[in-house]
């Protein structure tokens, strides 16, 4: 299976991760093909909400990830550790 990702990792130490190809499931039929990936939660774009300015997937959005902040809460990013590229200096005679 193919696999995008997104080059720099997220603030909590995660990653990004998604299918760029499809493949066959363990019951011999393709998977994701046509398909797509189903969303964690389901919400309905009410088009008079949207000419109002509302945004419905942005706020359901936003009160899932506060609600989920209420039950545990968030950790403080990992620092990056010091690579030599970072602490290397360039001049003009190494040029």
């Amino acid at each position: 299976m193919g696999a995008y990702t997104i080059p720099d990792d997220l603030l909590d130490g995660g990653s990004l991760w998604t299918s760029d190809l499809a493949f066959y499931n363990p019951n011999g039929s393709w998977d994701i093909e046509n398909h797509g990936i189903s969303p964690d939660i389901e919400v309905e774009q009410d088009p008079q909400a949207v000419r109002e300015g509302h945004d419905p997937q942005l706020e359901k959005a936003v009160a899932a990830v506060l609600e989920e902040l209420q039950k545990k809460s968030p950790r403080e990013p990992a620092t990056r550790p010091f690579l030599a590229i970072d602490k290397c200096v360039v001049t003009a005679s190494a040029i």
